[in-house]
């Protein structure tokens, strides 16, 4: 694993190279994206660091569904055919009416107070909707419109308005539904595309036949037969054997009448039956806010809704409660859909004569009718419209609605946007007169019950019960049956709310006490709106009770200080807690769930804080008689005030059993508990001795705290190096030395990636054959903690070369030969090796170098033992710009060496 690590650097420089170059190029070719392939060898640090200098962010929309063919009276159109560019250009959303955008504006240059406040109500102000005309309407701008803009093309139009020069916009759509939609133009969503009314209805009595009907007469009698005559365009039809006969304009009844007496008169001993054939159609007009205005071809028998339908209903512009019929140039009649939609009324639904005009105007005035009523819409009013009227048309309120409680928005003469309450439960609130644009709300009743109480936490049924005077905590609870496993009993909290101002005040309970004397002072009473909370002994309570002391908080005054308390130290349960009318000690520590094994029962220290004349505020310490305490000292149990704190002491060398793992050529390997101030000769000693193979120099001791001290120091030192590479970037294009830089910042990048990922070994050179020989009590004998390791491998026979070498292996440990020579059996030094720095790690984990008179002298070179590592470093000379090269690359290889061994575990 070591002999690999300058190889990575080297492979991971060339990537890191490329990837720069081409950032730098894309830079100063304004592209927008580099190759993708260039930076994957990147640490995702350099990497953002260096887009952020080339890319912009760009705002993208997500893509409607494909155009589906539209209809257009009795015709479908196929959806166009388009270009590549403009398909790709109608897959992005535009802009429409009621349309929610999210605005983010930016000011252009320095900016003044004035443009910090506009951008602040523009972001205040979010989300944005457009208006009916589709039109955004910020404050203090003309409304400028944005319909069937994309998102990017809004946004240009925004920083192109001259009002808004000093601002740049970004412009986001949300694909939400408005809360309120206009009651009614659902109806039709779903028409279909063509019109084709059903013929085989029986026809209406009053039918007015015309040109184009055809009536058929069936002869019973002497002369039978059957005859099917068709009303021409003189209104006359050709009856056999009885002549012209003029029908048009005769209701079906009459012409029905007309024909049968003449066949009875006419023609002796025959009977004639009339009913009536296929049908004529007529041609109509629907014009005005209709979705497709124009003319249509109809059926005889269609009505004014059948007319609607065709031409695909009322615009959302258009009126659903003034529909006209004209005929001849004249008012006929007007028809309410309300009535149809609303009460299932057509009566006035007229059918059409031949050249009858529908006309729909403009939309009324309109009141959005919104919160708890049945059915929340935005209702066109007539006349002079209510707030009955509009909760009628809204379906009526719901049984969560408070009537007393409802508002009305309106803008008034000035522009101003206002505010009216209202009092729907009375006739003056139900009959205040509304106006266009109106918005009512009804709101809804408090979601807390009256009359009740709650019981919540470790049970098994949670919930509200009814509340009877005279009522216990026994009575809600029921039994002890109720608690789920480990339910704290002697600590239970009741939130009480007191008075006209609801005040929050809290109780607790011993339950387990309740239970064993019902009906006595320890069975407490309670009262309406009371919430029971049972802990368990196993979680925090904090969930339950931090809000409860940020309610007392909120009601404490400088008259009234926070009924706050604490307990801390060795309890279950430590934390703050309420302070209750009366409470003691003896009852703190039972809200704290009671006292840990580990706690020193003897003496507790209570702080207490008093304000001194209203001037200063003064701790004092009171010492708590624990032992008193349990033993029912009536004196120990101290009344406690606002802020005190109790602190439960620990016991006196009180900790966790603490264990070393022994492992490696030790007679009996494994997990020892270790005492206090035990050294590991002795734990050694209790783990049989060392066996006759072990090789104490090549001793592996790792320490879990110091594993975490070297992998915070490694985070410094990458953090440090990515610094500096960071800046080496930004010079590199101003470099007179380009390549000398780029080879720098390729390797330092390698390097970078190497600190991110080494994981501290925490490992602690020792001498263990020292240690073994050594007195108890002296130096060279370690004293172990909880969590340490020790690795007691076999005896080694190698020698290991690492670095900047040409062949990094293993080498037969040999006593003749120096450090220069394990080298050169490696292939010798690379040309960018440093022959000044090249350093031995021995088995035990230290470091060791020769003197510096013998950097080149074999004489005195340093011994070798088995088990050593001999690294050979980079020049860091090589590379100047990093100046932590050098430090950082022994600490690596220091590392390495020490992981290597721990993994052999």
């Amino acid at each position: 694993m070591v002999g690999t690590v300058l190889r990575r650097w080297n492979r991971s420089a060339a990537c890191l190279l490329a990837a720069t170059l081409a950032l730098v190029a894309a830079g100063a070719a304004g592209q927008a994206v580099p190759p993708a392939e260039t930076l994957r060898t990147m640490a995702p640090e350099l990497k953002r660091e260096l887009l952020e200098q080339v890319l912009q962010p760009e705002t993208q929309s997500p893509p409607l569904a494909p155009a589906q063919p539209t209809s257009v009276g009795n015709e479908t159109l196929a959806a166009p055919v388009l270009p590549a560019a403009e398909a790709a250009a109608s897959e992005v959303p535009r802009l429409d009416a009621g349309d929610t955008l999210l605005l983010s504006v930016t000011v252009r240059g320095a900016g003044g107070r004035s443009q910090d406040e506009f951008r602040r109500r523009v972001l205040e102000g979010n989300p944005w909707v457009l208006d009916r005309l589709g039109r955004l309407a910020l404050t203090g701008v003309p409304p400028i419109l944005l319909a069937g803009l994309t998102t990017t093309e809004a946004a240009r139009r925004l920083n192109a308005e001259p009002t808004l020069g000093d601002f740049e916009f970004e412009v986001r759509w949300l694909p939400v539904k408005p809360e309120l939609r206009p009651f009614g133009y659902d109806l039709f969503t779903s028409v279909p595309t063509t019109f084709a009314p059903a013929t085989d209805i029986p026809v209406p009595a009053d039918y007015v036949i015309g040109p184009g009907d055809t009536l058929e007469v069936l002869l019973v009698g002497d002369r039978g037969g059957r005859h099917v005559l068709v009303v021409g365009r003189d209104g006359v039809i050709d009856f056999p054997d009885l002549g012209p006969i003029a029908v048009a304009g005769l209701s079906f009844e009459s012409a029905k009448t007309l024909l049968e007496q003449r066949v009875g008169e006419q023609m002796i001993g025959t009977r004639a039956s009339v009913s009536m054939g296929p049908l004529r159609s007529i041609q109509i007009f629907v014009l005005g806010e209709a979705r497709r205005p124009g003319s249509y071809t109809v059926s005889g028998l269609s009505t004014i809704t059948n007319a609607l339908f065709a031409s695909g209903g009322v615009a959302p512009i258009g009126s659903l409660r003034d529909i006209q019929l004209k005929r001849s140039g004249r008012l006929v009649l007007r028809l309410d859909l309300y009535d149809l939609l609303l009460g299932g009324d057509t009566s006035k639904d007229t059918r059409l004569l031949p050249g009858d005009v529908i006309f729909i105007p403009t939309v009324g005035a309109t009141v959005a009718v919104s919160g708890e009523v049945q059915r929340p819409a935005i209702y066109e009013m007539t006349g002079d419209a209510v707030a009955d009227d509009a909760l009628r048309l809204a379906g009526g309120l719901t049984p969560r609605a408070d009537p007393r409680l409802a508002r009305v928005e309106r803008i008034d003469g000035n522009g101003f946007r206002t505010v009216i309450d209202l009092d729907l439960s009375s006739d003056a609130g139900r009959g205040t007169r509304l106006r266009n644009g109106d918005s009512l709300r009804v709101a809804s009743i408090r979601d807390n019950l009256d009359g009740t109480v709650a019981l919540e936490g470790h049970v098994h049924r949670s919930g509200r019960t009814q509340f009877r005077p005279g009522m216990r905590l026994t009575d809600l609870v029921g039994s002890l049956d109720e608690l789920k496993p480990l339910a704290d009993l002697h600590y239970v909290l009741i939130r009480r709310e007191s008075g006209p101002d609801r005040r929050v005040s809290v109780v607790s309970a011993d339950l387990a006490r309740a239970f064993a004397a019902p009906d006595s002072a320890a069975d407490v009473p309670l009262e309406n709106r009371d919430q029971v909370h049972v802990f368990d002994l196993a979680t925090s309570r904090d969930r339950v009770v931090g809000p409860i002391l940020e309610e007392l908080e909120r009601q404490s005054s400088q008259a009234e200080a926070s009924q706050v308390v604490g307990v801390g130290g060795p309890v279950k349960v430590p934390g703050r807690y309420p302070l209750e009318p009366g409470m003691r000690v003896s009852d703190l520590l039972r809200a704290g769930g009671g006292l840990d094994q580990a706690a020193y029962g003897d003496v507790a220290e209570l702080t207490r804080y008093e304000v001194v004349n209203g001037e200063n505020r003064q701790t004092g310490l009171i010492e708590i008689d624990l032992a008193g305490l349990v033993a029912g000292n009536a004196a120990a149990d101290v009344v406690l005030r606002p802020f005190d704190h109790l602190l439960v002491r620990a016991m006196p060398d009180w900790r966790e059993q603490e264990t070393i793992n022994i492992a490696g050529e030790v007679r009996f390997p494994g997990a020892y508990p270790i005492r206090r101030g035990e050294t590991l000769r002795s734990v050694i000693q209790r783990a049989g001795g060392l066996t006759d193979l072990a090789f104490p120099q090549g001793s592996v001791f790792t320490r879990q705290e110091l594993k975490v001290r070297e992998q915070r120091q490694l985070e410094l030192l990458a953090e440090r190096l990515q610094r500096e590479l960071a800046a080496l970037s930004l010079q590199q294009a101003r470099s007179e030395d380009a390549g000398e830089t780029a080879q720098a910042m390729a390797a330092g990048q390698a390097l970078l990636a190497d600190l991110r990922s080494t994981v501290a070994a925490g490992r602690l050179v020792i001498e263990l054959d020292e240690a073994m020989r050594a007195t108890p009590g002296s130096t060279p004998d370690v004293i172990v903690r909880g969590g340490d390791q020790l690795f007691v491998p076999r005896r080694m026979q190698e020698v290991t070369v690492i670095g900047e070498v040409q062949n990094p292996t293993s080498h037969l440990f040999d006593a003749d030969l120096t450090r220069d020579d394990y080298i050169e059996r490696s292939g010798g030094m690379t040309q960018r090796a440093d022959r000044r720095r090249a350093f031995t790690i021995r088995a035990n984990g230290s470091v060791a170098a020769p003197p510096s008179s013998a950097w080149f002298s074999r004489g005195a070179a340093l011994d070798i033992q088995p088990g050593d590592t001999v690294v050979v470093p980079l020049d860091a000379h090589q590379l100047r710009p990093l100046t932590v090269w050098t430090s950082v690359t022994q600490i690596l290889y220091q590392i390495a060496v020490a992981v290597a061994a721990v993994n052999s575990f």
